[in-house]
């Protein structure tokens, strides 16, 4: 007896259909599974014959072979174990049909017949719809994710007699069966920190406007107390709200890399991500045999904050350049190459030297000048010149610390932010740290005064030709914090203070 079942298996953030075909015929009991499965997938025989037995069905005492077409697709993850289940226990007879291929399935079983959660469902749903399936039998905890795409009729089961029951009679199964686990309503920014917090440090609070207001990367350097940390960690609250188009984004990279909750739709809040510095390349970039999104993917559409900037790995740091410049990682397979989003906001911090006190007036330097010099060097130039604002953050001189008075919140601030990201939006349909080549030129605007300064900077600061284009973008992004149709010298002054080593 031969069934079939449709599943999908999921590379990068994208779903491929998958076939799951099974066949159930006389001859030595033995359990195969063909169609390039990995050992995710292969040690999945086991859970099913255990969870088919578990939930009160014979497993058949016959030659069963599970083919997971099309063969040239690598499978991977624990999510093909109800498919495979169903598959076999179609065959056997024990559901009705055994040509399943209205709903897509997807879950993975314990041994009691329980169905655990899965990654990737909602991307695995929008390829749902986008191919036209009627309906989606899920994990009960992952119906809130899939509810997110529209169109597609949910079969939510917790157990595989659920999903049985839902094949055989699917009108009956949706009258007895219970509602999904809510989700959180989307609200405001819910943050816990605020830049109320931060005392002092004017240049340092404007700088992290600019880098919000217009997308730019920042550079934040000085002593250790300066509130470098503290300040990095306040951005994504002067930051807009997520869209519905960035939120799906998000969503669906946090649901490939497994890190939505149960019942959780979509992310209500732009993504910090903080790795340490020990951090290995692939965990912050992404990869790995079956290729899963990095910490620079995590934090899309948000904010990648690396502390102790120099301390991470040199090549770590370096394989950052491209998804700066591109806003994605693609990472190549033999068969087939995964691209994941990576279109971040990076703010790093780091200290002046090793010891963290060169240039401070109340305490002694303790390094060598070949320490300050390897010091320096790991964070190479073509790193540097992607980042749009450097600014030195100086020690809060103890008589302010006493005053304790607040800063201006975040609420303020990100009512400017949001005003001049519209203003881009508007008039270019794109950030002003990605505009590139004619684009940029034709956005500008710049006054004659403004563009006499800029040819001086140029020789004198010996910019890059990247680093010319970088200091225009600052200065538009200045400009439309105050509201100007054109950029002024003294947008570009402002610009030109950032760019500092």
């Amino acid at each position: 007896m031969l069934a079939c079942v449709r599943s999908a298996a999921v590379f990068g953030i994208d779903a491929s259909m998958v076939h799951v075909e099974v066949d159930v015929s006389l001859g030595l009991p033995t359990f195969q599974m063909v169609g390039l499965p990995d050992a995710s997938v292969r040690e999945s025989r086991d859970r099913v014959r255990a969870a088919i037995r578990n939930s009160g069905f014979e497993f058949p005492i016959r030659r069963v072979t599970v083919n997971l077409a099309p063969a040239d697709l690598r499978k991977a993850g624990s999510a093909f174990d109800l498919p495979i289940a169903l598959g076999v226990l179609a065959a056997a007879g024990h559901i009705q049909r055994r040509d399943i291929d209205d709903p897509l399935i997807l879950g993975e079983l314990s041994l009691d017949g329980a169905i655990q959660p899965a990654r990737g469902v909602l991307p695995i749903a929008a390829a749902a719809r986008r191919h036209r399936y009627r309906g989606l039998l899920l994990p009960y905890l992952n119906s809130a994710e899939a509810a997110i795409v529209d169109g597609l009729e949910l079969y939510p089961v917790r157990t595989l007699a659920d999903a049985i029951a839902a094949l055989n009679d699917p009108a009956q199964f949706r009258a007895s069966a219970s509602a999904p686990p809510p989700s959180p309503a989307a609200s405001g920014p819910s943050h816990d920190v605020d830049f109320a917090d931060v005392q002092g440090q004017a240049l340092a609070r404007r700088a992290l406007e600019i880098a919000a207001a217009g997308g730019h990367n920042a550079l934040l350097n000085g002593p250790p107390g300066a509130g470098k940390t503290m300040m990095a960690r306040r951005v994504a609250t002067i930051l807009p709200p997520l869209t519905f188009d960035e939120a799906l984004e998000a969503t669906s990279i946090h649901s490939v890399a497994g890190l939505l909750g149960a019942g959780t739709r979509l992310l209500t809040e732009r993504p910090f991500r903080a790795p340490h510095h020990t951090v290995s390349d692939v965990a912050l970039v992404g990869g790995g045999s079956h290729p899963r999104p990095g910490e620079i993917s995590l934090a899309h559409h948000g904010v990648l904050f690396l502390d102790e900037m120099p301390e991470f790995s040199r090549h770590a740091l370096e394989v950052l350049r491209q998804p700066l410049e591109e806003g994605c990682v693609r990472i190549a397979r033999a068969a087939q190459t995964a691209i994941f989003p990576a279109r971040f906001m990076l703010i790093g911090a780091m200290n002046p030297c090793p010891c963290g006190f060169a240039g401070d007036p109340a305490r002694a330097c303790r390094c060598v000048p070949s320490q300050l010099a390897r010091y320096g060097s790991r964070l190479s130039g073509p790193l540097r010149d992607r980042i749009d604002l450097t600014v030195h953050v100086a020690a809060v001189p103890p008589r302010e610390l006493q005053e304790a008075r607040p800063g201006e919140a975040s609420a303020p601030i990100r009512g400017r932010v949001i005003a001049a990201r519209t203003r881009q939006l508007s008039r270019a349909g794109t950030l002003n740290a990605r505009l590139h080549g004619r684009m940029l030129k034709a956005t500008m605007g710049l006054e004659s005064a403004a563009r006499a300064l800029l040819t001086r900077a140029l020789a004198t600061l010996s910019l890059s030709a990247r680093g010319y284009d970088r200091v225009l973008r600052v200065s538009r992004t200045i400009a439309d914090l105050a509201s100007a149709d054109a950029v002024a010298r003294e947008h570009v002054a402002e610009a030109l203070q950032y760019r500092g080593e």
